[in-house]
């Protein structure tokens, strides 16, 4: 079994990250929100979305980190059924950015550098399909930037191995539970959190530091 979800099922799934709402409401899904009219989205999937939705949503022009599930068949996919890898999804995140602030292509550079996409199907301790690296494109444009911003880290030898991220078309991302929202920022005592997410959010604002928004680049 996987880290985090024995560190959900020890908490209760619930108990540590009440942040004073019922259960009920916890259980409930997001709402993905319109974006402005100044902003676009981007869908990455990195190993698990805590993480990833705590650096991507550090860096400046971004607004909103949306924690969900993307690249599968079922629709309307609980945390439950993704975590049996039957469902075709990955653990993923749409990120909503001001383009004249952050380019595609920056964004595209941070996701590289907030996981490991060297790895395949795999990240850390979390195994399986649904934790597996994909880079969803919404146009051709996007395809071509992603394939460049992978041959400039590969050439880079920031990692010692080849990225194995899969380059897809974008069909449909399903929000993740309210549980699943700003889980890095609610459980910092969490030890999955403090173990493998903090890592990952760490190194992402070393190798994105200009990036980042003020109060991050003083940590």
């Amino acid at each position: 079994m996987k880290l985090h979800k024995l560190c959900l099922i020890g908490m209760g799934l619930i108990s540590s990250c009440s942040n004073g709402q019922t259960k009920q409401n916890q259980d409930l899904f997001a709402v993905l929100p319109a974006p402005a009219a100044n902003e676009k989205i981007a869908t990455f999937a990195g190993g698990c979305f805590w993480a990833l939705s705590e650096g991507m949503s550090e860096l400046k022009g971004v607004d909103t980190v949306i924690a969900g599930y993307a690249g599968g068949t079922v629709k309307n996919p609980t945390y439950e059924q993704v975590c049996t890898g039957t469902t075709g999804h990955t653990e993923s995140v749409d990120v909503y950015y001001n383009p004249a602030v952050i380019s595609y292509a920056e964004l595209a550079e941070a996701f590289f550098y907030a996981h490991d996409p060297t790895t395949l199907n795999r990240q850390g301790p979390d195994t399986g399909t649904d934790y597996r690296s994909v880079a969803f494109y919404r146009t051709p444009q996007e395809k071509e930037i992603i394939e460049k911003v992978i041959l400039k880290v590969n050439q880079s030898h920031h990692y010692p191995n080849k990225i194995v991220t899969q380059v897809v078309p974008f069909k449909i991302f399903y929000p993740a539970e309210n549980y699943h929202q700003n889980y890095y920022r609610l459980n910092q005592d969490n030890q999955y959190i403090r173990n493998v997410s903090m890592p990952k959010v760490l190194k992402l604002r070393k190798s994105m530091y200009k990036f980042l928004k003020p109060e991050f680049q003083r940590n």
